[in-house]
């Protein structure tokens, strides 16, 4: 049940926003207060050698929207217990890739959700633009 005093993080890069990372968002609203730590755009271009599609204001402004979501903060690609500490968190959700320094009690790990990912969503996009062009003889 949903406790507002307690303040759960969940950290994100959310290039590309689809529905598991609403059911993430869904999920950590059950347990409290959300709070997104979301990746800035320097250090997506360095982990994942690409900038993101939508810029951190973008994806900012998109999360912010979002009903499960209380406030959102800038992060680096890791997060660790002085960052945690910094916000006031008392738990940190994550899927099972979590690669954060966060000790066991104070981290949630959870299911991704089956079949959808950005990166699938970029492969979708480019099959689609493919199929537009050679339909129209490009």
């Amino acid at each position: 049940m949903n406790n507002p005093s307690k303040r759960i993080m969940v950290d994100m890069s959310a290039t590309l926003i689809h529905h598991g990372h609403i059911r993430l968002l869904k999920a950590a609203k059950e347990l409290g207060t959300v709070i997104v730590a979301l990746t800035i755009d320097d250090e997506i271009r360095i982990k994942k050698g690409y900038l993101p599609e939508l810029n951190f204001s973008e994806r900012r402004e998109i999360l912010e929207s979002v009903k499960y979501v209380d406030e959102v903060v800038s992060c680096n690609w890791l997060i660790d217990e002085a960052f945690l500490d910094l916000h006031r968190i008392d738990l940190l959700v994550h899927g099972h890739d979590n690669s954060n320094p966060i000790r066991q009690e104070r981290l949630l790990i959870l299911s991704r959700t089956e079949g959808i990912s950005s990166n699938l969503l970029r492969s979708r996009v480019l099959k689609s633009v493919a199929d537009i062009l050679e339909s129209s003889g490009q």
